[in-house]
């Protein structure tokens, strides 16, 4: 498979870097915390988060996000290709806070829907601020990032790759180009999703 890099490890360092000085600048005074949505997502989130301690020189609350019962897709998908299920961690008041919601590409819109959907189970936050590594357009829904990396035009015949050190062992932004696999075509089906059996007997978090 042909993959065109466009973000390397330095690049990628500067991006977070800058996401985190307009952080600081948008939310001034205000009480905030940073919430990754897994998996890579919460890893920029810890990155970010990490970056935005530094600056403010305060304690800020960290937290991760899984979505797998909140997708719209969950009933349509193959019942071999079910997500996995990850821990959330939203250990704070969520109430009158700023949360800085983090994900890698930002594409139909689909996965930050739900991963507002399960934010609110947890609180009411003040607002809810959207940064992400990379935009690569065609939304679905009507959600726009406050903060963005890198905005990638792209087709839809092509698919965005990001790899983090901590899951891939680099730090890369690629785009490829998109082989049929059975997922949705509208590509809400994220390219890092593991799939479990359906025998595994998941029940989904009580609402």
């Amino acid at each position: 498979m042909n993959e065109k890099v466009v973000l390397d490890r330095e690049d990628i360092r500067r991006t977070l870097v800058r996401i985190a000085h307009e952080i600081v600048e948008k939310t001034g005074g205000q009480r905030i915390a940073i919430v990754g949505i897994h998996r890579r997502g919460a890893v920029i989130a810890a990155r970010l988060h990490e970056r935005v301690e530094e600056l403010i020189g305060v304690p800020v609350p960290l937290g991760d996000l899984d979505i797998s019962f909140y997708r719209d897709d969950v009933s349509t998908r193959d019942p071999d290709r079910q997500p996995v299920v990850h821990a959330s961690h939203i250990e704070f008041p969520l109430d009158g806070v700023t949360v800085v919601l983090v994900d890698d590409v930002l594409y139909t819109g689909r996965t930050v829907r739900a991963a507002i959907e399960a934010l609110f189970d947890y609180g009411r936050p003040e607002r809810v601020q959207l940064a992400v590594l990379a935009d690569r357009g065609h939304r679905e829904l009507p959600i726009r990032p406050d903060y963005v990396g890198k905005n990638l035009p792209t087709a839809r015949a092509e698919r965005v790759n990001v790899r983090v050190d901590e899951l891939d062992g680099v730090d890369e932004v690629t785009i490829s180009q998109h082989e049929e696999d059975g997922r949705s075509p509208s590509g809400y089906a994220r390219p890092d999703v593991e799939v479990r059996n359906k025998d595994a007997g998941l029940e989904a978090p009580r609402r």
